[in-house]
């Protein structure tokens, strides 16, 4: 089955790309997740304004990639999160909010699907965070959980 992905699918590929997959797995899951859609030649013009878009978000260059990689491993970023007895969250942590976290650490924008969260983080702690800011560069720095 012959698909265009819309948004990034790890091991797969970036938004406007043209990809090959099983039946069952662009069937089942990747187009009722909204992940991508059906190939046809109208949805193929398509194609371009998808990319025009990721390329306004996108990080310009490699230089640029190493740049923000230098300014994510410097930055300090502490997240309050409510939490019960022995620092058990309600909850757990999203990618969302850490991207919250890391602008308010006067840190730069992220985008929240290119964030490498280990498991969920449900309990106060320090907990290793890696973005992938481009195909060559990823960048990784500690998140603190903290009780409020």
């Amino acid at each position: 089955m012959k698909i265009i992905l819309t948004q990034e699918v790890s091991g797969l590929g970036a938004p406007g790309d043209i990809v090959e997959v099983k039946d069952g797995y662009g069937r089942n899951y990747l187009l009722p997740q909204g992940f991508a859609i059906a190939w046809t030649k109208g949805a193929e013009k398509q194609v371009t304004v998808i990319k025009r878009a990721r390329g306004a978000r996108e990080i310009r260059d490699l230089d640029h990639a190493n740049e923000v990689k230098t300014q994510l491993e410097g930055l300090k970023i502490n997240l309050k999160v409510r939490a019960g007895d022995g620092g058990r969250l309600f909850g757990s942590v999203t990618p969302a909010e850490i991207v919250d976290a890391v602008k308010a650490a006067s840190g730069p924008v992220l985008d929240r699907r290119r964030l490498e969260v280990p498991g969920h983080i449900k309990s106060t702690g320090t907990y290793p965070v890696k973005i992938k800011l481009h195909p060559e560069v990823t960048a990784s720095f500690n998140l603190n959980v903290v009780q409020r």
